[in-house]
């Protein structure tokens, strides 16, 4: 491609933001460029291409259409006399200018206030609509990479009928609002797909898309293969979970598995596994995507958070989940990062919580273990007003971005409502793509702020205290991976949260209070309860 650039606002259009950014953009990917400014006159730019001799020249006008045709028609004639016809041209402008400069039938590439820096990056990258040889990569990291530094975007996606599910995929590729397509299979497939008569009928299209066969997965994943052909990837079964890692590779080329490690079983009663049986299954998952160097995304934190566990658990809990992940040889972690959770939980608290989180995952990177941030917004979050809830949505995500993630995960504004259709995902996914191209322009760093730091460094203290006290549940340097062991810690009530109360598995005492925006271990008192008297309660009631 292009190596040097020279950039102009022409005419008396005095609107440079959008040509600055094109420019920005080459000098990210290495290009020379230069700039003229604004109300650039035709001949000044003749003069300075004659002078420069740019392998490309991007000029920009975003004023009226009908003066802009005339003042395209003085360019192509200005080129063409000073031998410079053959120069590569782009061109960028509002919708209605944009339509003026494809009459003109001059411009290798138009861009309009429809396209953004993945539009610019990819054509800077010599990268052509509709070819064959450009189409996106197929696999995460490689996708990531392309992008970079824009994050991948991702969408959850599953309706209660099979072919209308089929159709939703096609129309949301071919939007290109997305990178990542997660297909939601309904809860009777998650638990019984391979146990068909143990189905319920009443539950048909319960929570996701009806897949009952391989054939099925096969033909959603037939119909994502247009438009910006997104990766795609399945939400595990409950149970059968091997089983269900072979068939999402063979039919939809699962982009990265996502399992839990102590969840789907009699704590959530998503099965009838017992935690230790889980985990030991959930293991066998991550360590046969592991053999396949497919990437593996641990869905655990956020599970404890849901039940209101304190935010000192959850933490634990992250760093457990990449623990794990890794002694079973995975190369590629997934690192999901749920913001908003528990609901009332502050900027601040949250920030710092997953501050935290980042730093017990990245300190166990080495050279074969490294983790993909992905952030996204709490699911229960969103209000049911959905004008609110979009509000929230791309409050969510700017927060988040303080992460600098390579992936997005974004959840549909009317999930509070219905689950979301092809249209709601487009535009969930166009509002965060809204909030991206801001904060790519530059934006503060919440992260330095010292109560954000304050709140981080205390989290990351306790939780040492906590898994410390978790190792010694077993024996030797392995007790944190050990089954046995975890599932113990769930049920003498290390890991605890108030929602597990009653559940024979689980001890479910923990009290827990939202306090400045955290949610926190109390005692009797409602005073706070820190780790080392927490944990020191819970040896007293060992046998």
């Amino acid at each position: 491609m292009s190596k040097r650039i020279l950039g102009a606002a022409i005419g008396s259009c005095v609107h440079v933001a959008g040509i600055v950014s094109f420019l920005q953009i080459a000098e990210q990917l290495g290009r020379r460029t230069h700039f003229l400014g604004p109300a650039t006159p035709i001949n000044a730019l003749i003069a300075a291409s004659l002078e420069l001799k740019p392998d490309l020249i991007a000029v920009s006008y975003r004023l009226s259409p009908e003066a802009a045709g005339a003042l395209l028609n003085e360019l192509k004639a200005s080129l063409a006399a000073a031998g410079l016809a053959g120069t590569e041209l782009v061109f960028g402008g509002t919708l209605p200018v944009a339509a003026v400069a494809r009459e003109a039938d001059m411009f290798s590439r138009i861009f309009s206030g429809e396209d953004g820096p993945v539009e610019v990056l990819a054509y800077l990258r010599g990268e052509k609509v509709g070819d064959a040889v450009t189409r996106p990569p197929q696999s995460l990291l490689a996708r990531i990479n392309a992008k970079s530094p824009y994050p991948l975007i991702r969408h959850h996606f599953g309706l209660s009928d099979l072919q209308a599910t089929i159709e939703g995929v096609k129309a949301i590729a071919g939007a290109k609002v997305l990178d990542v397509l997660s297909l939601g299979p309904d809860q009777n497939a998650q638990y019984a797909f391979f146990r068909p008569q143990e189905m319920d009928p009443l539950q048909h299209g319960a929570g996701g898309v009806p897949v009952r066969t391989s054939s099925d997965l096969e033909s959603i994943y037939a119909a994502s293969r247009t438009g910006n052909y997104p990766l795609l990837r399945c939400y595990s079964g409950t149970r059968d979970l091997l089983k269900w890692a072979e068939m999402s590779l063979e039919t939809i080329n699962n982009a990265w598995a996502a399992v839990p490690l102590c969840w789907y079983n009699v704590l959530d009663g998503r099965s009838n596994r017992s935690p230790s049986e889980s985990i030991t299954e959930n293991q066998r998952v991550m360590a046969w995507h592991a053999e396949r160097g497919i990437p593996v995304e641990v869905n655990e934190a956020h599970h404890w958070s849901l039940r209101d566990a304190p935010d000192v658990v959850a933490v634990a809990a992250a760093y457990l989940a990449a623990l794990n992940a890794k002694r079973m040889g995975v190369g590629t972690y997934v690192a999901q990062y749920m913001f908003n959770t528990p609901v009332g939980t502050s900027y601040v608290a949250d920030l710092a919580k997953m501050l935290a989180k980042q730093i017990l995952i990245e300190a166990l990177h080495d050279d074969s273990f490294a983790s993909v941030r992905q952030v996204r917004t709490g699911l229960m979050s969103l209000s049911s007003n959905m004008a609110v809830a979009k509000g929230q949505l791309a409050s969510s995500i700017a927060l988040a971005l303080s992460l600098r993630p390579q992936i997005v995960h974004v959840v549909g504004y009317s999930e509070a409502n219905f689950a979301a259709t092809p249209e709601v995902v487009a535009e969930s996914c166009n509002i965060i793509h809204g909030v991206v191209r801001n904060y790519l322009f530059g934006a503060p760093n919440p992260s330095t702020d010292p109560n954000v730091a304050a709140r981080r460094d205390f989290l990351v203290a306790e939780v040492t205290l906590l898994l410390e006290a978790i190792a010694e549940l077993g024996n030797g340097p392995d007790s944190l991976t050990d089954p046995r062991t975890i599932a113990r810690a769930i049920e003498v009530g290390y890991l605890d949260a108030p929602h597990l109360k009653g559940n024979p598995y689980a001890l479910g005492v923990v009290k827990t209070k939202m306090l400045d925006g955290a949610c926190m271990a109390i005692d009797e008192q409602n005073r706070p309860l820190g780790e080392a008297e927490r944990t020191q309660r819970v040896s007293f009631r060992l046998p």
